[in-house]
């Protein structure tokens, strides 16, 4: 019986510090000047009305690049005010037979928000390794699980542009394709983890300008 009422008391000294923080401190605006940590920046001692704002998204992103998609982000590194908040987001720009290959965040899940074109999209569960694939037109909006690997490419006749918002401050990216092949990661390794061939493993890594 002792032990069935110490728990609740010590859950709520456990939840006591984050209430208190969510009841004194309105916000932490990110001190860029700092190192980041598992908890965020620390907070700026000086805000203004201009922490709060940021105009990066208007412009579109540059596709001429290998794979035509530029992602402009607004994380906590380009916009200081949404540190600690849980939430940020960026503008995706994707030209006619672009693509944004294969790829995960791992610290947060992703609400892709089409505003023009058609972008086919979809993700892979962890689990069965099942596809959920779905084509996106204006309006349209498709959620992508933390963690999981997704990707997204123009399907249409014209650009294609979608504002994306993500479930945490700095969301982080690994895309397979240069997690493989644009390193110095030996061919031979490569070859074994990916069963590719020699040539293939070989062509990719110049593509992508790895080495080994």
């Amino acid at each position: 019986m002792a032990n069935a009422m110490l728990l609740p008391v010590l859950l709520s000294f456990l939840i006591l510090p984050f209430s208190a923080m969510a009841l004194t401190q309105d916000f932490c605006v990110a001190d860029l000047s700092c190192s980041d940590t598992p908890a965020g920046y620390p907070c700026k001692a000086s805000v203004t009305a201009g922490d709060f704002y940021y105009h990066g998204l208007a412009t579109a992103g540059n596709t001429t690049n290998l794979i035509k998609a530029a992602v402009t982000p607004a994380f906590v590194g380009q916009f200081p005010g949404v540190n600690g908040l849980g939430i940020s987001a960026a503008r995706l720009d994707i030209a006619v037979g672009g693509v944004v290959p294969l790829h995960t965040h791992p610290a947060a899940s992703e609400l892709l928000f089409v505003t023009e074109g058609t972008i086919l999209a979809g993700f892979i569960s962890s689990g069965a390794n099942t596809p959920y694939t779905k084509t996106l037109y204006a309006g349209d909006i498709m959620v992508f699980p933390q963690g999981l690997l997704h990707y997204q490419y123009n399907g249409g006749s014209g650009p294609a542009v979608a504002l994306v918002a993500f479930g945490g401050p700095n969301p982080g990216l690994q895309i397979t394709d240069f997690a493989l092949f644009a390193n110095n990661l030996p061919s031979p390794v490569v070859e074994k983890v990916t069963f590719l061939d020699d040539a293939t493993v070989k062509k990719l890594k110049s593509v992508l300008g790895g080495s080994g």
